[in-house]
């Protein structure tokens, strides 16, 4: 499980999350530094996990394979979905992407599959912290930096939506 994730485990909540990042920018404050702070929320972010991209994590990052990966292949595929609007109900389509987010598995098969965007921030040099799909980036650094630190945090930005953009379908 990611560290600096606080959803979906023992003893994190949203307030750990905030006394995570509020702790890290006093910090700074004490060594007289500034903290420039991006705050991300991925749209429909549990419904965009590309199955095939969250198996191949599984296996080279989280080193699952045979039943539990055949398991889990059998929880995410032959899911379909109708809406029911003003008595109407709607044809079945059937889900490509997406996890329950209902379930117990889904947000924690979520969570790995955007396990990646700490490694992604941190080649930046910016700290991160997430709550579910709720991320937040920051660095603090001297007054003096705070635009080279802005354009290093800007460029994280991008980075991040060009790896996003390759986890599901486009919007």
């Amino acid at each position: 499980m990611p560290t600096l994730q606080s959803a979906y485990r023992k003893h994190h909540s949203t307030e750990t999350a905030v006394l995570r990042k509020l702790s890290d920018i006093l910090i700074a404050m004490n060594n007289q530094q500034v903290t420039l702070l991006a705050v991300l929320d991925l749209r429909a972010a549990f419904d965009c996990v590309n199955h095939d991209i969250l198996l191949s994590r599984l296996q080279s990052s989280f080193s699952l394979g045979g039943i539990t990966l055949t398991w889990i292949w059998s929880f995410l595929t032959d899911r379909s979905q109708r809406v029911l609007f003003n008595r109407s109900l709607s044809i079945e389509i059937i889900l490509l992407f997406g996890v329950p987010q209902e379930s117990v598995l889904g947000p924690f098969l979520f969570l790995l599959y955007a396990a990646q965007i700490f490694d992604i921030v941190a080649s930046f040099g910016l700290s991160g912290h997430t709550y579910a799909d709720d991320s937040q980036l920051y660095i603090s650094v001297p007054a003096t930096k705070s635009q080279t630190a802005a354009a290093q945090l800007a460029v994280c930005v991008e980075g991040l939506k060009l790896s996003i953009n390759g986890w599901g379908p486009t919007h």
